[in-house]
């Protein structure tokens, strides 16, 4: 065998952190200095940290070769195919008059301001957790039911935190998520256990978000559209709800495959059809070669956060095969003597990696297995705690930072509803990051269970489930004797 050659540079493996390190200070700048914040904007970060760090490459064949890597990784490609899909359906229904039916629905049946915020949330979270994909859900509720909910008099940014928060929600809860595939897989336990231990945690933060939503929606002003029929006449027609059958197919079809561009497929095919059968829309308005709702599906912030995203795995490459995150997980695994050690560095180590990348599934993966799983087994803290752990911070500030990709593409989708809906407004990603509250109390609970070992399990110990289990058993075992007994004695 041959030695595969390793990426160096010169500085050492801290200098390929320098291409995430230049897209989050750039990234920083744009979201806070600019007055309208831009992807584009963005791409000068990491475009100019993966330049420099060509520089530094030892072997710079093998530097282009690792982004040629990264880019083209299931884990670059995979939330740009979602979204190409998740884009064009949510342009679909949006188009063909959805949003119109569900004013009209909710408008008759008082579901408007802050039950709509506390529906959406809800909502956000079931479709999230049965579909597995919190861009997938983003897509659908700010094309859906952002632009409805804020002509009902709900407070945009309330509606924006509801969904992004509900698909943060079903990203770390959805036994099909790529988080919690990659965090079960990297402690090397089951999944079903690993969702099971997990729903205290995301059942306790999603009920406190819920009941935080209501309240600060109580307290806010709602929208600047407001409820008056007279401002909503020209958005509600009864006829949209039909488009309600492509979207109750698509959520059928996700919860049964799992698949989410199968399911938007699915979705997309029947919303054409549907929408052209019942007069809704036209093929034309879906093919146009000039603004159809295939291209706008895809156009404007779709497209550029899909190459941003491109770069960035590029970047992540780097940084995991040029030493970098190994070298920092080396540098803590020293620093930890306890289980609440071992469990808050783990959780240190997550939340800032995720936080960086601006995506988890490879944060999760990088600190699951060189450093949470020989760390927590040293300690002998149990795989679903670890794994709960991992995953659980990795779902927190990815959702929330202004510079992460969740918030970039929400606030992308909600300058296209703001295109078409008079009086909805477009968000730019740091207005909307103190309200995605899901991601918020995620944070504070699961830094509380750290702190206080509330739900901490160790290796050698036995769950409820498993000791109820027994307990039955023990008492079958005795009842069997009993009868035994019993029967012999009379024999």
């Amino acid at each position: 065998m041959t030695n595969q050659p390793k990426l160096s540079f010169y500085g050492g493996p801290w200098a390929s952190f320098l291409p995430i390190l230049s897209f989050v200070i750039v990234a920083i700048y744009v979201a806070t200095a600019l007055e309208e914040a831009t992807i584009q904007g963005m791409w000068v970060g990491i475009l100019g940290g993966l330049l420099g760090t060509f520089l530094l490459a030892k072997d710079k064949s093998l530097y282009s070769e690792t982004i040629m890597k990264g880019m083209a990784s299931k884990v670059a490609i995979a939330p740009v195919a979602a979204w190409i899909f998740a884009g064009i359906f949510a342009t679909v229904l949006r188009s063909s008059g959805l949003v119109d039916g569900i004013l009209w629905a909710a408008y008759h049946t008082g579901a408007t301001g802050t039950v709509f915020v506390a529906v959406s949330f809800m909502a956000s979270a079931l479709f999230a957790t049965a579909a597995g994909t919190g861009f997938g859900t983003i897509a659908a509720g700010m094309g859906v039911l952002y632009p409805a909910g804020v002509l009902l008099g709900a407070d945009p940014f309330l509606m924006a935190g509801a969904i992004v928060g509900g698909g943060a929600f079903g990203d770390n809860l959805a036994p099909i998520s790529d988080t919690t595939i990659s965090s079960a897989a990297s402690q090397n336990t089951d999944i079903g256990g690993v969702v099971r231990s997990r729903l205290r945690y995301s059942l306790t933060a999603g009920a406190i978000t819920l009941v935080l939503l209501v309240v600060f929606s109580l307290l806010s002003k709602g929208s600047s559209v407001g409820v008056p029929y007279e401002q909503l006449a020209d958005h509600m027609d009864p006829k949209g709800l039909i488009m309600l059958i492509p979207a109750l197919a698509a959520i059928y079809v996700a919860m049964k495959k799992g698949d989410v561009i199968f399911a938007t497929t699915i979705g997309i095919l029947l919303g054409m059809l549907v929408a052209v059968v019942s007069g809704l829309n036209t093929l034309e308005a879906f093919v146009s070669v000039k603004d159809g709702a295939l291209i706008n599906g895809v156009a404007g912030w779709m497209a550029d956060l899909s190459i941003l995203v491109l770069l960035l795995a590029g970047g992540i490459r780097l940084m995991l095969d040029g030493g970098g995150s190994d070298r920092l997980i080396n540098l803590l695994k020293g620093m930890v003597n306890s289980p609440r050690g071992a469990e808050a560095s783990s959780a240190g180590l997550s939340l800032f990696l995720s936080s960086m990348m601006s995506i988890n599934a490879p944060a999760i993966l990088a600190v699951g297995l060189s450093y949470a799983k020989p760390v927590g087994e040293k300690f002998g803290l149990h795989p679903y705690r670890r794994a709960n752990i991992i995953d659980s911070m990795a779902c927190t500030l990815v959702y929330s930072l202004p510079w992460s990709a969740a918030l970039l593409f929400a606030s992308g989708l909600s300058f296209k509803a703001a295109e078409s809906f008079e009086g909805v407004p477009a968000l730019t990603p740091i207005e909307m990051t103190p309200w995605i509250i899901y991601a918020w109390v995620l944070l504070v609970v699961m830094t509380f269970s750290i702190i206080t070992g509330w739900g901490r399990r160790f290796a050698d110990e036995k769950s409820d489930t498993e000791l109820a289990l027994e307990k039955q058993a023990n008492e079958e075992e005795a009842a069997l004797a009993k009868q035994s007994f019993e029967q012999n004695a009379k024999a």
